[in-house]
């Protein structure tokens, strides 16, 4: 499916910025920071500004095109895997590795507040080397 296709199936309006954006994020599941999308396009000739990616960005999850994570608190990263699924975190490279949702297993989760329902859950499982 091409990337027009997948806007308009979001709700969004595929424009030229857009469509080089969901390009790049959506041509294999990978986590990627705005940072690293913009040298991207950058690198390709396109004249873009930073605010123009961001804002694309927060559109495409808001809509659910693609999933936005914070790992660290220093940046947000894009996830183009919008399935369920969990990540590993290298705390050395900042590399996000997907872990399927099978692999992992809660025994107990806390009951919600009141009025409250669980919607899902993000798990972060923090990597460094072996000492």
């Amino acid at each position: 499916m091409g990337c027009e296709r997948q806007l308009s199936d979001c709700g969004i309006r595929p424009t030229a910025q857009r469509v080089r954006i969901a390009g790049i994020l959506l041509s294999a599941p990978q986590h990627r920071s705005a940072e690293q999308i913009l040298a991207s396009l950058r690198a390709a000739g396109a004249r873009i500004s930073k605010a123009t990616v961001y804002n694309t960005l927060n559109l495409f999850a808001e809509r659910g095109l693609i999933r936005q994570l914070s790992v660290d608190g220093s940046r947000a990263w894009f996830d183009s895997n919008v399935a369920p699924h969990y990540h590993f975190h290298d705390e050395a490279s900042g590399a996000l590795i997907d872990v399927p949702v099978p692999e992992v297993e809660f025994s107990r989760l806390p009951d919600p507040p009141a009025g409250m329902q669980v919607a899902g859950i993000d798990l972060v499982i923090r990597l460094r080397k072996k000492l």
